[in-house]
C-alpha cells in the first residue's frame, strides 16, 4: 500500500503522509492553503460559490471537470490535478480569457459568487469549443447569483473565445504536459491514509477493493460524495475507515453488449447521460436536471443506485427499463458475484439487499426492442437543481394487435423505496392502449402507494401527479403533436 497522497494544486506537486478522511477539498484549500478565492456558500453542493476544476486521466486523456469543493474529499483527489481562480492570472499579471469577458461584459456585481462561475466557465472552455447558449447555460446551472446577474456572466460565456484564440491558452497548451504528470502519479497500489479523523482507503483494482472491503465490512463506501459529502458538513457525521470507488479504473467503463448497455458503477452521469440518450432523448432531458453540472461531473450510476435514496431519479429510470445490478465481493476462491433485477435490491427506506462485503460493480441496461413505449418525467418545484418530487418512468410492450404485452411503471418519491405500481401495470396489461387503459391504472395507483406528506410535495399531489403523468405518456404516444412539455426544453437535450 501507499500511504502517500499525491496531487497537482495547479502545476505544484502536493505531497501528504497525513489527512482526515472527510477533509473537504474547499476546507483545505482555504484554511490551510490559504487559497481564499474560492468561496464557502451552502456547503450541500448547490450553490456553486466553491467551484474548482479538476483534471483527471479518463483512459489515457485529461479530463476537465467542474466540481463542488465544499463537498469532495481531499484524499479522493489522489492522482488529479486541482485548479482554482487563483491559477487563472499569468505571471505578467493579465487576466485569462475567462476573466476577462467576466470584466468586460460586467459579470460580477457583488463578486462573492463570481470566482466559481469563472471556474464552471473554465471548465467549459477548456472542454468544448464554442459552445451554445443552451450549452452554456446548462455548464452555469449549479451556480446561484443572488444578485440575478445571469445575462451577463451567460454572455461573458459567448464572449471567452472572442477575448484570446484557444491556442494560446496556456492550460490548453500544457494539456499533453500536465497528462504525462499525471499518468506518472496514478499506479495501481492501494491508498492507504490516516488522519485524526480516521482511515481513508483507496484501491486501484475490482480484487484490491474486494479485499479492502472484506477487511473493513464497515466502511463507509464513497464514490462521488453528493450525498454523502453533506453527511460530513450537514449532519457533523465521522466516517472511519472511507473506501473510496475512483481509483478503480475498470469500474468506470461503458460497454455496449448488443441487446444492452453495461455501466461500470463509477461511470459517471456525464458518460452516462450520452449512453442512455441513444435509447431514448426523455432519458437526455431526465438526467439533464440532475442537480447541476458540478453534481453530475462528480456523481456516478453506482453511487445513485448503492445510496438507495427513494428520490434519486436514475433508479426509477433503470428499474423501467428493466435493469439488473452486479454484486460484486471477496471469497475463497476469488471475486464472487450475483446478478439480480434492480428493483429487488431496494428492501426498504436506505435498505438494500446488499450481502456482507458486497458492493455494486455493474448495472446492465436492456436496450428498447421494437414496439416497446418509453416515457421519462421529472416534476420539481425548479426545474434546474432541485429534487423530484416525483419521478416516473414508463415502459410498454405493444402487440401486433395494439394491445399492452407488458407493462413497467417506475416511481421515485411516492414510497420509501424506487418502486414499480404493480396494481396499475396489472390495469394496463391486455387492454388496448387508449384512454380507459390509462383511467384504470391511475385509479390502482392508491393501491400502489402511500405517499408520504413533506416539504415538497403532499401526498394528495403526489398521487394526483402520478396519475397525471401516465395520462402525458398517453398523449405523446398518441398525440405527437400535441405539446405537453415546456417548449423547446426536449429538443434541446436532444439536439444541444
Amino acid at each position: 500500500m501507499r500511504e502517500t497522497l499525491r496531487f497537482l494544486l495547479g502545476d505544484r506537486l502536493v505531497e501528504l503522509d497525513r489527512c482526515d478522511p472527510t477533509l473537504t477539498v474547499l476546507d483545505w484549500l482555504r484554511l490551510d492553503q490559504r487559497m481564499t478565492g474560492t468561496k464557502e456558500g451552502c456547503a450541500e453542493g448547490d450553490c456553486g460559490a466553491c467551484t474548482v476544476v479538476v483534471g483527471r486521466l479518463d483512459r489515457g486523456n485529461l479530463r476537465y471537470e467542474a466540481i463542488n469543493a465544499c463537498i469532495r474529499f481531499l484524499p479522493t483527489l489522489d492522482g488529479c490535478q486541482v485548479l482554482t481562480v487563483e491559477h487563472l492570472k499569468s505571471t505578467d499579471g493579465s487576466l485569462h480569457p475567462v476573466q476577462q469577458a467576466m470584466v468586460e461584459c460586467h459579470g460580477s456585481q457583488c463578486g462573492f459568487c463570481t470566482p466559481g462561475f469563472v471556474m464552471s466557465l473554465l471548465a467549459l472552455r477548456l472542454n468544448e469549443v464554442e459552445p451554445s447558449t443552451g450549452r452554456i447555460e446548462d455548464a452555469l446551472a449549479g451556480n446561484l447569483c443572488r444578485c440575478t446577474g445571469y445575462e451577463p456572466i451567460i454572455a461573458a460565456g459567448r464572449r471567452m473565445d472572442e477575448i484570446a484564440p484557444r491556442d494560446a491558452d496556456r492550460f490548453l497548451q500544457e494539456r499533453g504536459a500536465v497528462a504525462n504528470r499525471l499518468a506518472a502519479l496514478n499506479d495501481t497500489e492501494t491508498l492507504a491514509l490516516r488522519g485524526e479523523g480516521g482511515r481513508f482507503y483507496a484501491p486501484a483494482t475490482v480484487e484490491a477493493l474486494a479485499n479492502v472491503i472484506a477487511a473493513h465490512p464497515q466502511a463507509t463506501l464513497v464514490a462521488g460524495a453528493t450525498d454523502v459529502g453533506l453527511w460530513v458538513t450537514k449532519a457533523m457525521k465521522r466516517l472511519d475507515p472511507v473506501i473510496y470507488l475512483g481509483r478503480v479504473e475498470a469500474l468506470r467503463a461503458i460497454t455496449d453488449e448488443g441487446d444492452h448497455l453495461r455501466f461500470g458503477a463509477m461511470a459517471g452521469h456525464i458518460d452516462v447521460r450520452a449512453a442512455l440518450a441513444g435509447l431514448s432523448p426523455q432519458l437526455d432531458e431526465l438526467m439533464r436536471r440532475f442537480g447541476g453540472e458540478q453534481v453530475r461531473n462528480a456523481g456516478t450510476v453506482g453511487g445513485n443506485i448503492a445510496n438507495g435514496s427513494p428520490i434519486g431519479d436514475l433508479p426509477p429510470a433503470l428499474i423501467a427499463l428493466g435493469a439488473t445490478l452486479v454484486l460484486a465481493r471477496r471469497a475463497e476462491a476469488g471475486i464472487e458475484r450475483r446478478v439480480i433485477p434492480l428493483e429487488r435490491f431496494f428492501l426498504d427506506y436506505r435498505k438494500q439487499d446488499r450481502r456482507h462485503g458486497e458492493f455494486v460493480e455493474a448495472v446492465l441496461v436492456p436496450k428498447l426492442a421494437p414496439g416497446m413505449l418509453f416515457h421519462a418525467s421529472k416534476v420539481s418545484k425548479r426545474f434546474d437543481e432541485d429534487i423530484s418530487a416525483v419521478c416516473s418512468t414508463f415502459r410498454l410492450q405493444l402487440g401486433p394487435d395494439g394491445r399492452i404485452g407488458e407493462a413497467r411503471l417506475a416511481y421515485g418519491g411516492m414510497a420509501g423505496v424506487p418502486k414499480r405500481a404493480a396494481a396499475a401495470e396489472a390495469a394496463l396489461v391486455g387492454r388496448a392502449w387508449d384512454d380507459g387503459a390509462v383511467a384504470a391504472a391511475v385509479a390502482a395507483l392508491a393501491q400502489d402507494f402511500s405517499p408520504l406528506d413533506d416539504m415538497r410535495a403532499s401526498a394528495h399531489y403526489r398521487l394526483k401527479i402520478a396519475g397525471n403523468l401516465l395520462r402525458r405518456f398517453l398523449i405523446e404516444t398518441t398525440q405527437p403533436a400535441t405539446e405537453t412539455r415546456v417548449a423547446g426544453l426536449l429538443a434541446e437535450a436532444t439536439h444541444g
